[in-house]
């Protein structure tokens, strides 16, 4: 019996020192800056084998080193071990430091996973490896700012440059974080020559290499942060031995550096002065409008250039629109830019190249366009206003409201037409007689008494009906954009002969076309939007195809030669092809 029991302590024994064996990761610290280094500790408190350590995502990880300790002390038994890493940051963000296993007694153990996070570089870096501490003097990385106290939207740069002084050495160079620019508009400029220049830093003089240049616009006002540039360095570093003829043993070690966080002042633009046209140009620029025609016939198109061109923020704000009478079509326009972009900032050109198609006769005024922009030589805002272009449309038909001339200056003139001043003597003639039936009490007075009571419920059903038809907004659209689709083609067919008013014709009839089958909008009348759209309708795929290519040869042929025969040919293909759309669809 005795046996027993004792035999069930020992067990119960056993049970207990099993419970107390620990395993655990325990990192230097759980926040660094990416130029910093981490020490993760893998203690355990009995002795194990077939350590597997976490993958160590985001970190390059040296080690391990491993380090035992057992001691007794009054009978009691205390064991450790420990596996060290140090960790160096690839990038910035957060990261899981996976589990760590390890077998104790025939039990697989395993660490707790945690969270590290990896911040910009900071000022003054903790590294946890007493022996790199050394490394890296006379070896700087510095941002050189151009301006500290810029406008809303003027130009700066920034250059990083490596240092390194005569008595220091650097094998090699990484970038483990690049500066994100928030608040700014940023565009790097390729770095060419990545010689080694000489110069000179807090007054003595340095080998440098430039690493990275970059032009910032800010976009707002107030103190605004400059991101600093954090590079991996491996650094020669004297070991204190020296060989037979005094020379100094070196080795190579890696270490992170920053060039540390750069703060500039942004000033506001100014509110006074301010034009009600501003848009946010900053710089000094040119302002035209130019149209490559002013006297057309209906029909034809003219092209109308507004560009703007000098140094300044050319890619951060729009151009102003032209304003043109109803009675001129006007479609999306072509963006251009010619810019370049080197370390003083942005400079070349942009423009908007409007087509303007006019329908009636007439002299019609395109309003003068105005364009303003702060100029910070001056500090002041300026202003440049075009003149007013007159597009004189010579041939075509007339407008329902008369001159067109009238209709830019808001009156309105009738033309008065020649009519016939004398009629032919009637031959035949035609008399009634003069005694009739007296008008009341006939069948007509009562017909004409009772009908308005009787057309009540027409009058109030054809109400509906109409009410229910304005309200149809999508339907009235549809509507109009197939009768503008036929009257666009029959316009065509009266055209053939003449190539542009043709196809500037036949190019309204299946944009029109179009609006009507598929309810969209021309700014949405790409090619392959259209394609889709039409194979989603159910319209057969060699239709769409020959659809596209009609399209194709009107943009095609209104700049380039044309025969009658091919005027012919498309026109024929226009309407062979609407009219299986219409069957498919």
């Amino acid at each position: 019996m005795k046996k027993h029991i004792l035999l069930l302590l020992l067990l119960c024994l056993q049970a207990v020192f099993a419970q107390q064996v620990e395993f655990k990761a325990v990192p230097s610290k759980t926040t660094l800056g990416v130029n910093e280094r981490l020490r993760v500790e893998f203690t355990m408190n009995e002795d194990g084998d077939n350590f597997n350590p976490p993958s160590f995502e985001g970190f390059r990880a040296s080690g391990p080193s491993q380090m035992i300790s057992n001691s007794w002390v009054n009978g009691k038994r205390t064991f450790s071990k420990t596996y060290t890493y140090v960790l160096t940051p690839t990038a910035r963000g957060t990261f899981t430091v996976g589990q760590a296993s390890i077998e104790i007694n025939g039990e697989t153990y395993k660490t707790i996973p945690f969270k590290v996070t990896v911040t910009a570089a900071v000022k003054n870096a903790n590294d946890p490896n007493a022996p790199q501490q050394d490394a890296g003097e006379g070896i700087h990385v510095v941002a050189e700012v151009s301006d500290n106290n810029p406008y809303v939207n003027e130009p700066i740069s920034v250059v990083y440059k490596l240092y390194v002084s005569p008595n220091a050495s650097v094998r090699g160079t990484r970038q483990v974080d690049v500066p994100q620019f928030n608040d700014f508009w940023s565009q790097d400029i390729p770095v060419k020559d990545n010689g080694v220049q000489q110069g000179t830093y807090n007054g003595e003089s340095y080998r440098y290499v430039v690493l990275k240049r970059v032009v910032l616009y800010p976009q707002k006002s107030g103190r605004l942060e400059i991101e600093p540039l954090t590079l991996e360095l491996t650094i020669d570093v004297p070991t204190g031995r020296r060989d037979f003829f005094g020379n100094q043993f070196m080795t190579q070690v890696n270490k992170n550096m920053s060039s540390g966080t750069k703060y500039i002042n942004v000033k506001p633009l100014p509110e006074n002065g301010r034009p009600a046209d501003f848009n946010g140009a900053v710089g000094k620029f040119d302002f035209k409008v130019t149209p490559n025609k002013t006297k057309l016939n209906a029909g034809e198109s003219l092209q109308l250039n507004v560009s703007v061109s000098g140094t300044g923020n050319l890619k951060l704000f729009t151009l102003p629109k032209p304003v043109v009478p109803s009675a001129l079509e006007m479609y999306d326009p072509e963006h251009k830019e010619n810019i370049s972009i080197p370390l003083s900032g942005m400079r070349g050109s942009i423009s908007d190249n409007y087509t303007i198609i006019p329908q009636n006769k007439g002299k019609y005024p395109v309003k003068a366009m105005s364009f303003s922009y702060f100029d910070i030589s001056s500090g002041r805002y300026k202003t440049i206003t075009s003149d007013e272009i007159m597009i004189d449309v010579q041939d075509g038909p007339v407008s329902a409201g008369g001159d067109a001339t009238a209709m830019g200056s808001g009156t309105a003139k009738q033309d008065v037409k020649a009519r016939e001043q004398f009629r032919f003597v009637e031959l035949d003639t035609a008399l009634q007689p003069i005694g009739q039936k007296d008008f009341f009490g006939s069948g007509l007075f009562y017909a004409l008494l009772f009908a308005p009571f009787l057309a009540i419920p027409f009058i109030v059903l054809a109400k509906r009906q109409k009410q229910a038809r304005d309200n149809d907004v999508t339907g009235n659209r549809i509507r109009k954009s197939n009768r503008l689709a036929k009257k666009y083609l029959g316009e065509a067919k009266k055209q053939l002969g003449s190539k542009e008013p043709f196809y500037v014709a036949l190019e309204k009839a299946l944009h029109n076309f179009l609006k009507a089958k598929l309810n969209i909008e021309t700014s949405e009348m790409t090619k392959p939007n259209i394609q889709e759209l039409l194979l989603t309708r159910g319209a057969k795929a060699e239709t769409v195809e020959e659809f596209i290519k009609i399209m194709n040869s009107c943009e095609f042929a209104r700049y380039a030669p044309s025969s009658g025969a091919a005027m012919q040919q498309d026109y024929d293909n226009a309407v062979k092809v609407i009219t299986k759309l219409e069957k498919e669809i």
